[in-house]
């Protein structure tokens, strides 16, 4: 198992919420399901499954966010075979989980995190945090964080050699919205650079729009139980594609 995957900093929960309210249902099933067997009352079993599932998704869910997806994305990464010199954006970069990870493979070049850091979608959000996150795991000189809006991104055309996503895009509600930032994601990359957008939703659509707009190569995969969000249904999908080169 890569060594990239072993993380200094301190990444938080993805979508608190979620888990908690996930816990929570699983803890009130097995209280129901108490009760039932105390009274002999024939529905405790379908209770007490119905809270083995719910609680093992939980499980399932902290696993993914705590190190899952943390060894899931550092080969994907690595598979990429990067140089070294190259400039990364994470889009929806978050505490810096893929961020920094890129960041220690491209010690000549740089790693730009864009958020608006919003706590809903990961616990203790904030660029403060994900500067602190880059001091630890010993990246902080070739890495950069900035405020903005993955549909309107503040970088000009062909900035970036490669531009990186985990579930950030689907935080977006508005098909329409979501959209425009896979199209700010193949303005702002360069010809010849490459794109992995993962998620849990829309990877379908994302895969669409970058046929549309002339990527090559574009491809869509399960990522596998380790970055399930709690089930199988909700579990990850990676997009990957590149710009052509001019000419």
């Amino acid at each position: 198992m890569s060594r990239l995957s072993d993380r200094k900093g301190d990444y938080g929960f993805d979508a608190p919420n979620v888990l908690l309210t996930l816990i929570g249902i699983g803890l009130v099933w097995l209280v129901i399901a108490v009760v039932l067997a105390a009274f002999h009352v024939g529905f405790w079993t379908p209770a007490a499954s119905i809270s083995l599932v719910v609680l093992l998704g939980a499980a399932s869910f902290t696993y993914t966010t705590r190190r899952g997806k943390f060894v899931v994305w550092a080969q994907i990464l690595e598979g990429l075979q990067l140089r070294g010199d190259e400039r990364v954006l994470d889009m929806g970069s978050g505490r810096g989980a893929v961020q920094l990870m890129a960041a220690q493979l491209v010690p000549r070049g740089q790693a730009v995190g864009l958020d608006l850091w919003i706590s809903a979608d990961q616990s203790g959000n904030s660029a403060a945090v994900a500067s602190r996150n880059a001091q630890s795991e010993g990246v902080a000189g070739n890495t950069s964080f900035e405020t903005g809006d993955m549909s309107k991104m503040p970088f000009p055309d062909n900035s970036f050699d490669l531009v990186v996503s985990s579930l950030a895009i689907h935080n977006i509600h508005d098909a329409a919205t979501r959209q425009r930032a896979i199209d700010e994601a193949v303005r702002v990359v360069k010809p010849g650079g490459r794109l992995a957008l993962a998620d849990f939703l829309a990877t379908g659509g994302y895969a669409k729009r970058l046929g549309e707009l002339g990527l090559a190569d574009v491809t869509r995969r399960n990522l596998g139980w380790r970055f399930w969000y709690g089930f199988p249904w909700t579990s990850t999908s990676l997009v990957t594609a590149t710009k052509p080169k001019a000419g």
